[in-house]
């Protein structure tokens, strides 16, 4: 009961406050609503901006590991040595078999082959620049593949490298503007595919990474017919081998080591011969884009930082006069039985509440930033970032009433009856 009289009153005394000197309490307040709006809108695009770009990569798929010639990312000094890794063999079939059978920890794996700028033809319709992928068992494991009609390729289909295939949403509009693709045929190199399955719409990602809507997926063995997939074939025809990890092995450290021992064995490596492949993860991107956005941030925080100090004195200056204006206030309460923790916490109450209407006005800012359009970025205020500014105005108004609310505390009864 005593705590929610000491809320009651001391809401009381920082409304009374801020309607009696209206302009100066704004002007006092606006160093906090800057600081917060200012350390929040840095923080709520910083990571709108990283999110956009994660959702960006689940292209790449989660809790994979990719086996190919050229790492995703620089290695540990820094230097991308390309000259190198032109040089390394290309994943084959044949490895992929030998670890379907050897690797353990592993609970899907697939192989496939990526070929861009291709042309689907349908009768006189035609689509450009589409991307072909020969996906091989176990593809639709690794990634997400979202049927719209129809289904996805067979067992069958793929070890007997049928000529049947997948659709996106934009090769289906553009091939069948009017009709249902499903058993239809289309031309890949002048080589007639049935069409089986169309693929749902993604739409376009914030980095206009691939994007299925502008993908055809057939059997990976159907693929192989059309084009050279094995070592000194150019880099987007060479055959990619992916790995999803178990859910409980973290960090999937276990399928890396188990999975470079075997393919070091496999290739006939020395003990004391540098890998000749690639074991990349998509989170490899992610962390390096964190890295970046981090910078950001800290740079978001060193400026709400001024403001906020500033609103801090400015806080501190209100409650400086709120206690001389009601020095006599404080009198009367002392001589009528009052503790000094009561006064202290009512004045500390008071400075925490108008922090939180400074710092509630900034957020209130953030949040009509997120209806301005800012093309393909979605902004989002989370949750997260609500309750870290409300924690920030909470301690600015905690250290800017501590010295006041201390003063009043200590206060000579008689003495502040007489002031």
């Amino acid at each position: 009961m005593l705590t929610l009289r000491l809320i009651a009153e001391s809401f009381g005394f920082a409304w009374k406050a801020l309607r009696s000197n209206l302009l100066r309490t704004i002007l006092s307040l606006l160093g906090v609503t800057i600081g917060i709006f200012s350390v929040i809108a840095v923080l709520t695009l910083v990571d709108s901006l990283e999110k956009n770009i994660k959702d960006s990569l689940n292209f790449l798929g989660t809790n994979v590991i990719y086996i190919g010639k050229f790492p995703y990312v620089a290695e540990a000094d820094g230097e991308y040595r390309w000259w190198e890794y032109w040089r390394r063999p290309t994943p084959s079939l044949n490895e992929f078999k030998f670890l379907q059978t050897t690797l353990k920890n592993k609970s899907a794996m697939g192989i496939f082959a990526p070929k861009g700028g291709t042309t689907i033809k349908r009768a006189n319709n035609s689509i450009g620049q589409i991307g072909l992928r020969g996906a091989g068992n176990g593809y639709d494991e690794i990634f997400e593949i979202n049927i719209e009609k129809g289904r996805y390729l067979t067992g069958d289909e793929v070890e007997a490298g049928r000529n049947v295939g997948l659709i996106g949403y934009e090769v289906a509009k553009a091939l069948f503007p009017k009709d249902d693709p499903i058993g239809e045929i289309v031309k890949i190199s002048n080589l007639k595919f049935k069409v089986v399955g169309t693929i749902k719409k993604e739409g376009e990602s914030f980095l206009g990474t691939p994007s299925n809507d502008y993908t055809v997926i057939i059997p990976y063995n159907a693929f192989r017919k059309i084009y050279q997939t094995g070592t000194g074939v150019p880099n987007e025809l060479q055959s990619i081998i992916g790995i999803k990890g178990n859910a409980f092995d973290v960090g999937l450290v276990e399928l890396e080591n188990e999975l470079r021992g075997l393919l070091r064995t496999k290739r006939g490596l020395r003990p004391l011969e540098k890998d000749n492949f690639a074991l990349n993860r998509p989170e490899a991107i992610a962390n390096v884009i964190s890295g970046i956005f981090d910078v950001f941030s800290v740079a978001g925080w060193i400026i709400g930082g001024f403001s906020m100090l500033v609103g801090g004195f400015g806080i501190a200056n209100i409650m400086f006069v709120s206690v001389k204006e009601r020095t006599s206030i404080i009198g009367l309460q002392k001589s009528l039985g009052a503790k000094n923790y009561f006064i202290l916490f009512q004045f500390l109450f008071e400075s925490i509440f108008l922090s939180l209407i400074g710092g509630f006005a900034g957020l209130v800012l953030v949040y009509l930033l997120t209806f301005i359009p800012f093309g393909s970025l979605d902004v989002v205020l989370s949750v997260n970032n609500i309750v870290l500014g409300v924690g920030v105005s909470s301690i600015i108004g905690l250290v800017a009433g501590i010295v006041p609310a201390a003063m009043a505390a200590r206060l000579d009864p008689v003495a502040a009856i007489r002031a």
